[in-house]
Formats: structure tokens, C-alpha cells, sequence
């Protein structure tokens, strides 16, 4: 098909790992015990496990279970005294939050409903088929999970009449954070007739709040530490008071303003290492501490637990930013002892 001739083209752009045809479209799922709005994706799950992870995410049944029919019994049965038959019905994955809200599980039948249908005098009519559920994923996103199904290629667009064309084809490329780059190559290669947009430019939104959240939780973490280097400042001031008369001693047998102002500047390093030393240790156990224990409500946060992810560099960042602001902190004491007199300091000892 054309479709599949345009996946296989997409593959030869260099990064490019995968592609898969897809079909996406909103629907309603009815059962007996309930009616959900839904978004409807038909895929191929031969070439959808080699680019999305929905293969791992299964935790009841197979992907592949959505080439094979499977038989259910009719209901209610042609004849009123007979035994109701078994039919082949086509399969679909729903996600785990979406099975408990409606009741199912695998081998369950449920009734996909299409608003835009054949057309009558009437007006449209909705299009309704049944299909029997062959697994269940969870992927860990609440929103996913209680709102998104999956059926054959062929079966969706058997059901939204488009038996030649597709919604798109998803591609799975060697570095995520290249994508733009790559979905430019990607344009290139097909030509002006097709476009292609990259995971962060369909969530720019998202992306540009996030990304003013962490600066602004940065400059908040500068502001913490430049408070908590006021301590430092008066800790070593009030030492630089306690301590005059040794200051005055050590000058008098001939140590230098730079000697007497280093050792206060290496006093405030040392409390700056040792505070980063011992913080860092405990930021990874407490990140450790909300990832393994700290679960939440997905229904109303949206997901179950917090994704921790550290960068080194972030690590690094504000680590380097506490130790150079506890230098800074040393400063002003350090100036202040350098310049203690001995014979000021001396004179009613």
C-alpha cells in the first residue's frame, strides 16, 4: 500500500529507528455498565512493537492478539430455545484505568461508536460495531489509561471507511532530543506533499512552562542558599571577634593580611563542602525515598508515582553555585580580620 511504501521511505532517513501507519480518531465505548469518550488508534502491532513501548506495557494478553479474531457467544441467541452461537469478533486493547471504568475484561465484548456514520434521510447515523477485548496496558500515565484503545489497522479503517489512507505514520528515532533536526531530514525526503512534526513542537506549551518552572526553581534555590550563606557571614564574623587575640598573636610574629584572610576564606570553603557533601547524598535518598514509596491518586494527579530523572550537570550546577556563594560568604569576616591590628587587640590583654 502507499501508506506502507511511505513508512518503509521514512526508515531509510539516517536516526530514523522504526516507523508505523496509524489511524486515530475519537469515539464512544458502550457496555453495560457504562459509556466513555475515548480516542481510538488502529495500528499495525507488528511494526507498533518496534516503535512504541505499548508491547511492554501489556500486562494482560498479547499485542499480537489483535491479528487473530476471537469467538464470542451471540447474545441473545437466533433461537429463543437454542444455545447462542459463537462469532468472531475483531479485538481491542483498552487501557487498565478504561477496563475498570467499564467493567470488562479480556474476552468481554464492547460496542465502538462513531459519530460520523452513513447518511439518511434522517440525518447521520452513528456507526456502531462490537469488538472483544484481547489485553489490557498500563502505561503508568492515568490519562492514557482511562482514555485510549487500540484495534488492527485494517479494522479501523474498515470502520471509518478510509481502506486506502491513514492518519499518519509515528516514527522512534535514535535520539529523541535530535527530532527536530530529524523530522527536518524526514520533510526532505518526502518532499513538499508531506510534513512531519516532532514530539517537541506538538507540546511546545508544555515544554516552554516547564522549562520556566526549573529556572525558576533554580533562582529560588540561589536565593535559599544565598540567605543560609548569612550564617556563614555571622559565624565567621563572631569568630573573627572571639579570636582576636590569637589573630593579633599570629600577626605580631609575622603573619601576612593574605595568610590571615585565607584561613578565614578556607574556613567558609570547608563549611561550604561539607554542607554540598553531606546535601547531595541525602537529595538522592530523598528523590530515592519519593520515587520507590511516594505514590499518588492517578485520577486526580494523573499519574501514579514521580518520574525521577538526574542530570549531572543540574547536580553539578547547583552544587558549584552553593560552594561559590558560601566563598563569597567569607569575604567581608576574612577583610574584617585581615585588617585587625595587633596592637589594638593587645593593648588590655
Amino acid at each position: 500500500t502507499d501508506y506502507d511504501r511511505l513508512a518503509d521511505k521514512v526508515q531509510t532517513v539516517p536516526d530514523v529507528v522504526a516507523a508505523t501507519p496509524f489511524v486515530l480518531r475519537q469515539v464512544l465505548l458502550t457496555t453495560q455498565s457504562g459509556v466513555q469518550g475515548i480516542v481510538l488508534r488502529g495500528i499495525d502491532p507488528k511494526r507498533e512493537a518496534n516503535v512504541t513501548e505499548l508491547g511492554k506495557n501489556i500486562t494482560a494478553g498479547q499485542l499480537i492478539d489483535l491479528l487473530t479474531p476471537i469467538k464470542v457467544m451471540q447474545a441473545p441467541a437466533d433461537d429463543p430455545q437454542g444455545t447462542p452461537r459463537l462469532v468472531e469478533k475483531p479485538g481491542i486493547i483498552l487501557g487498565k484505568e478504561l477496563a475498570l471504568r467499564l467493567g470488562v475484561f479480556i474476552g468481554d465484548t464492547v460496542n465502538v461508536v462513531s459519530p460520523v456514520g452513513p447518511i439518511s434521510a434522517m440525518g447521520m447515523v452513528p456507526k456502531i460495531r462490537t469488538f472483544a477485548v484481547v489485553a489490557l496496558f498500563h502505561s503508568g500515565m492515568y490519562e492514557y489509561d482511562s482514555s485510549l484503545a487500540y484495534i488492527e489497522l485494517g479494522e479501523a479503517q474498515k470502520f471509518f471507511n478510509m481502506t486506502a489512507s491513514v492518519s499518519g505514520v509515528e516514527v522512534k528515532v535514535t535520539d529523541v532530543f535530535r527530532a527536530a533536526d530529524i523530522a527536518r531530514n524526514i520533510e526532505q525526503e518526502l518532499g513538499f506533499s508531506h510534513g512531519a512534526r516532532d514530539w517537541m513542537q506538538m507540546n511546545r506549551n508544555l515544554f516552554s512552562a516547564l522549562k520556566l518552572e526549573k529556572t525558576m526553581m533554580f533562582l529560588l534555590l540561589v536565593l535559599i542558599t544565598i540567605v543560609a550563606s548569612f550564617n556563614i557571614v555571622s559565624t565567621l564574623t563572631m569568630i573573627v571577634t572571639e579570636k582576636q587575640k590569637e589573630i593579633a598573636i599570629l600577626k605580631a610574629m609575622g603573619a601576612t593580611k593574605q595568610s590571615i584572610r585565607r584561613i578565614f576564606m578556607l574556613n567558609g570553603l570547608i563549611i561550604g563542602f561539607t554542607g554540598t557533601g553531606i546535601g547531595i547524598p541525602l537529595g538522592y535518598a530523598f528523590l530515592w525515598l519519593i520515587q520507590t514509596f511516594w505514590t499518588f491518586d492517578p485520577s486526580v494527579y494523573y499519574i501514579s508515582t514521580i518520574p525521577v530523572h538526574v542530570l549531572a550537570e543540574d547536580v553539578l550546577l547547583v552544587a558549584g553555585s552553593a560552594i561559590l556563594i558560601s566563598f563569597v560568604a567569607t569575604v567581608h569576616p576574612a577583610n574584617q580580620a585581615a585588617k585587625l591590628e595587633p596592637v589594638a587587640a593587645l593593648r588590655y590583654e
